[in-house]
């Protein structure tokens, strides 16, 4: 699947021709740098290596990957594969690569929410009710475990732990707005991430 990189800016909301009011999160895509071209000849498969966001603070290794391509080091780099275009070393691909109307995919890291309890993590009710005694075990997980059989928590119980912080695909996200000349994409819904966070579009 070809695709780009982007930045998270952050959520708004625009009106359809209806006058219906459509939440869309705003991306900064692009404009990635062509940082190496992977053959079947050389690495066994076809692919884009695609740079995006300058590097302050470049090791010998960076720099010297990045000076082959004409560029500096990127702060994020990420392959696609499935490009139909015939990209060469140092070639620049933009927000044009997406039309308004179409639908992509958009991988990031979700807000990290640091160690959560089962209602919030997993979405339990509560043990009983505010009544009957229950006065500090309403957000209690409960019985978690069996009898002297098998005297043990099986593996993968729901339970309190860390939350968030994890690469969140959303699919099927519809593109709003193609806004060429500032390199910003505009689609339909959320996409995981705080804002200022990388982003993979595909398609």
């Amino acid at each position: 699947m070809s695709g780009l990189i982007g930045k998270k800016i952050g959520m708004t909301s625009i009106f359809d021709e209806n006058g219906k009011n459509i939440p869309c999160t705003v991306i900064q895509a692009g404009p990635c740098v062509v940082t190496q071209v992977r053959t079947k000849e050389v690495d066994g498969y076809e692919a884009l290596q695609l740079g995006f966001d300058d590097k302050k603070t470049v090791n010998k290794a960076a720099e010297g990957h990045a000076k082959k391509a004409g560029t500096v080091a990127k702060r994020k780099v990420v392959e696609f594969q499935g490009y139909n275009e015939d990209y060469k070393l140092g070639d620049s691909v933009t927000v044009e690569h997406f039309k308004e109307g179409e639908f992509v995919d958009i991988a990031g890291t979700s807000k990290g929410k640091g160690f959560q309890g089962v209602v919030k993590r997993h979405g339990f009710g509560g043990v009983g009710q505010a009544t009957h005694g229950q006065h500090n075990r309403l957000r209690a997980p409960g019985s978690i475990g069996a009898a002297s059989y098998p005297a043990r928590v099986f593996k993968g119980m729901k339970m309190a732990g860390r939350m968030g912080g994890e690469r969140v695909k959303v699919e099927n996200l519809r593109v709003l707005k193609v806004v060429a000349d500032k390199n910003l994409l505009v689609v339909k819904g959320c996409v995981p991430g705080s804002k200022n966070s990388y982003v993979i579009i595909s398609k």
